[in-house]
């Protein structure tokens, strides 16, 4: 089955048009689906099925849209899409509130036979989803519900792209050498060709992640790991150096809106809310979840600071910790960032990852070089069964460069379909942000991207694998938010192999393969800082989870009082007033982890856990491997994750493997 005429033509899109096209296809797509209720030979599962195949067109046209505005440095994609975010918003709440659908969604399922089918699971969402977008409202309400529903998707969008812009717009120029010792060697001829031309002579730095973890990490002048610092947490806030950005009130409007949304279908909050389609049932159950970890972490956090300040001679501030992590590191276990990397070239880390994909789940990942892409460093993979049958794809976009939301993430480009025959197969996006090629062409990666890649890579498995043929429960879709994700933290764990880091590595000079003695080094050094980080994470979701549950906006402000007071409970580091961290939280206030932030931590645990069977019963082991991919990849929605995952443990899942994982003793 060929896939290249669904898939998006990058060489021919133009954005002047889209806004037209997508209201256009709105538009008939409400007259069909009146229609279709109007039709007295419905309701039955053909109905969903036809408005399924409408979604799936839909969600295909504006996913180039929505992906472009995110990796291209073009006003005309982020002005498309900003016109489209609404129309898209009012049309699915619309459906969502149609009472007329819902009702004839009820009479569906209840002539189904089968409860464990996956028509069954996708009506049940579907349902749930007709209530919580408030069917069940007034008139008036519903019309309320909806505009507030258009109102925080205009917000949202415009708080990512705030951050994008606040952090495309910081440069810092030095001609001062001394000011650059430590930095890597690509950041620093990256930094010098932005100066020349510029026509200075010096170094220009930007404030893209590779460069601002390489200052963070190496670069040895405090007063240099100050400025990047204060840049980074500043972003987007009154604190930057440009303030039009400032994400403040955006923060203020989004909460409100979602208190009120929450308000209007009957939860106290939008925690609440937001917990109705996830695994935890209580609020309470995760605050509980989340201070017990802490609780758990704090004395290793702790003794490893004592340690890092030991060995620095002085208190740690904010801007030091990476750097003195880094140097503890180097003396202590004889490794550094900068030497890992000689080992981790872009194309043999690339060929050593599918190679586990290969050993894990018999297919093969190929590069199709005929495909149209975006930028000249993407790429495109083509996936294939041992049998040859392609069973989809995904482009690959790896490098840092300006207009370029930071981060890395998996999008969907296609959702697998198979409705009536009309076969489609996945396709997706995956995007990160690495230093790019040296003027040899040549990339090297830290051992931290390699595990960001392979997080990644396990998002897009997920999406790739799934066996469910109905757009709205397949891959990722229908996934519990505190599941999604199991897959990407279960990968990461093969970037620890000794057996995967040697076939993904190959010196770039001597083309010797990652010594054994360097991998038992870093594994000595693996769980140094884990406590710091684990602290930091949980910061992060008990902040998320606690705006969303206790937020008032007559005396919670800007939420700095919030943040305030859970760092006062948990960390160990203090931060300066300054400091703006949540102006940039775009996980929170322009992605989807709102009241979510925690799944990161739940669904480490579920992936510890996991991967610990493999631990038990051999890395490549195929019947495991295969059971994995039976019970958690290939199920998406159309059964219950927790389910899966004690159908492939065998049990409930357990804390005490993240716990050893990560070094922490209780």
């Amino acid at each position: 089955m060929k896939y290249q005429t669904t898939l998006p033509d990058f060489s021919d899109l133009c954005a002047r048009d889209i806004s037209s096209n997508v209201s256009s296809l709105i538009k008939a797509q409400r007259e069909k689906i009146k229609n279709l209720l109007n039709d007295d030979t419905k309701p039955n599962f053909s109905l969903v099925s036809e408005i399924e195949e409408m979604h799936h067109k839909l969600s295909m046209v504006f996913s180039p849209i929505s992906h472009l505005q995110n990796v291209m440095d073009d006003p005309d994609w982020r002005e498309a899409y900003n016109s489209c975010i609404p129309l898209l918003t009012e049309y699915g709440t619309e459906l969502s509130q149609d009472p007329d659908l819902e009702k004839a969604y009820r009479k569906i399922i209840k002539k189904l036979k089968d409860k464990s089918s996956p028509e069954f699971s996708l009506l049940e969402k579907e349902l749930r989803s007709f209530t919580l977008n408030g069917v069940n409202l007034d008139q008036n309400k519903k019309t309320k519900f909806k505009d507030l529903k258009k109102q925080l998707s205009i917000k949202q969008a415009k708080f990512g792209q705030n951050v994008q812009d606040s952090t495309d717009s910081w440069l810092y120029f030095t001609a001062e050498e001394p000011e650059t010792i430590g930095i890597t060697s690509e950041i620093l001829q990256q930094a010098k060709e932005r100066a020349d031309k510029e026509n200075k002579s010096g170094w220009q730095f930007s404030l893209d992640y590779p460069t601002y973890h390489a200052v963070m990490t190496h670069a040895e002048n405090t007063n240099l790991r100050e400025k990047f610092y204060k840049a980074w947490s500043t972003r987007a806030s009154d604190q930057a150096d440009q303030k039009k950005w400032d994400n403040s009130d955006n923060i203020k409007e989004i909460l409100a809106i979602r208190k009120e949304i929450s308000e209007l279908v009957g939860f106290n909050n939008y925690a609440e809310y937001s917990l109705a389609t996830k695994m935890a049932e209580t609020t309470a159950d995760v605050f509980e979840f989340l201070y017990d970890l802490a609780n758990k972490t704090k004395s290793t956090a702790l003794n490893e600071i004592e340690m890092i300040e030991q060995f620095a001679g002085q208190k740690l501030q904010p801007w030091d910790v990476s750097y003195y992590l880094e140097k503890y590191k180097q003396e202590n276990f004889s490794v550094s960032d900068d030497e890992l990397k000689q080992y981790f070239q872009k194309s043999t880390v690339q060929n050593g990852m599918f190679d586990v994909a290969k050993s894990l789940f018999d297919i093969t990942l190929e590069i199709n070089p005929n495909i149209p892409v975006w930028h000249e460093s993407v790429e495109f993979v083509e996936v294939k069964n041992l049998n040859g049958e392609i069973i989809g794809g995904f482009y690959i976009d790896l490098f840092a460069r300006n207009g370029k939301r930071s981060g890395a993430w998996m999008d969907e480009c296609v959702i697998r379909k198979n409705i009536n025959d009309n076969k489609m197969l996945p396709i997706g996006y995956l995007v990160c942000n690495f230093t790019p090629p040296n003027e040899k062409g040549i990339s090297l990666l830290t051992h931290n991207d390699v595990i960001t890649w392979f997080h990644e890579f396990g998002h897009m498995l997920h999406h790739l694998l799934t066996k469910v043929d109905l757009p709205s429960i397949s891959g990722i879709n229908g996934v519990p938010w505190d599941g999604v994700e199991l897959p990407s933290q279960f990968m990461e764990n093969f970037a620890w192999n000794y057996q995967v880091l040697k076939n993904c590595s190959k010196h770039h000079i001597t083309g010797q393969y990652f010594p054994k003695s360097i991998f038992r080094k870093l594994q000595k050094a693996r769980n140094f800082g884990s406590g710091l980080a684990m602290l930091r994470q949980l910061e992060f979701a008990l902040y998320d989870l606690s705006i969303h549950t206790n937020y008032e906006a007559d005396k919670d402000g800007d939420t700095l009082n919030i943040l305030a007071s859970i760092k006062s409970q948990i960390s160990l580091l203090e931060s300066p007033d300054y400091n703006r961290f949540p102006m940039s939280f775009s996980h929170i206030f322009a992605g989807g982890y709102a009241a979510g932030y925690y799944s990161y931590k739940w669904a480490e645990v579920l992936a510890a856990d996991a991967f610990s069977a493999f631990e038990e019963g051999g890395i490549f082991d195929k019947k495991l491997a295969s059971k994995f991919r039976k019970e958690i990849l290939e199920i998406g929605g159309s059964r219950d994750f927790m389910q899966g995952f004690k159908n492939f443990r065998g049990r409930a899942p357990s804390l005490e493997p993240l716990l050893i994982q990560n070094g922490i003793t209780v």
